[in-house]
């Protein structure tokens, strides 16, 4: 019989399994190294969750809520131009900097595929449609440059996402540490201004 949940077991069990998943890929992480570090039994953990499967798809499809909840929120009171698109772009820096586990999870669910991609890519759909159909209207209206809006969502996503995801080997490149607080600011602001060079009339 499973301990029972005192509110916070099945949150524990995520968050530990996240960073597993995160560090160790699907096929690389066990169940049992999940249960010992929330403290409790491989059964809770399959109370929860009737596999590592099913786990698996909570905590990827949890994690990329996440990033859905920011970008609406980020969102806001639609403005127009240039200032909407910076607004999404500092919250994408932000996010990826406050969720280490959320970049390589990401990576990993790009570069692998897995059991949720059409999930997630069915879950993503919505979101990454508005921006682009957004984008088309100003580009239509004339408050910005015309682009390819899907693929000018496709780059500001890998823009930013790959630094965070690459930065053992930036490191490597430019002897300092990418994540650091200097050199975040530092790229952020590269990167709003690359693309603002681009969009902006």
């Amino acid at each position: 019989m499973p301990e029972p949940d005192l509110g916070g077991t099945k949150a524990q069990i995520l968050r530990v399994a996240l960073r597993h998943f995160a560090a160790d890929g699907f096929n690389g992480t066990r169940l049992n190294d999940i249960a010992d570090e929330v403290g409790v039994r491989r059964s809770t953990v399959l109370y929860h969750f009737s596999s590592k499967e099913t786990l698996y798809r909570a905590v990827v499809l949890d994690v990329f809520a996440d990033w859905d909840n920011l970008a609406r929120q980020a969102i806001g009171i639609v403005e127009h131009g240039w200032p909407q698109v910076e607004k999404i772009l500092r919250a994408a820096f932000r996010f990826f900097e406050e969720r280490p586990e959320f970049v390589r999870l990401a990576r990993r669910e790009a570069l692998d595929g897995s059991i949720v991609t059409q999930e997630l890519g069915a879950a993503l759909r919505p979101l990454f449609e508005r921006a682009t159909g957004w984008l088309q209207e100003e580009m239509n209206a004339g408050r910005l440059r015309r682009f390819d809006a899907a693929q000018f969502v496709l780059t500001g996503y890998g823009a930013v996402l790959s630094y965070f995801s690459d930065a053992a080997l930036i490191t490597e490149l430019v002897d300092d540490d990418p994540l650091a607080a200097k050199a975040l600011a530092a790229r952020r602001d590269h990167v709003l201004s690359v693309l603002r060079a681009a969009l902006e009339l």
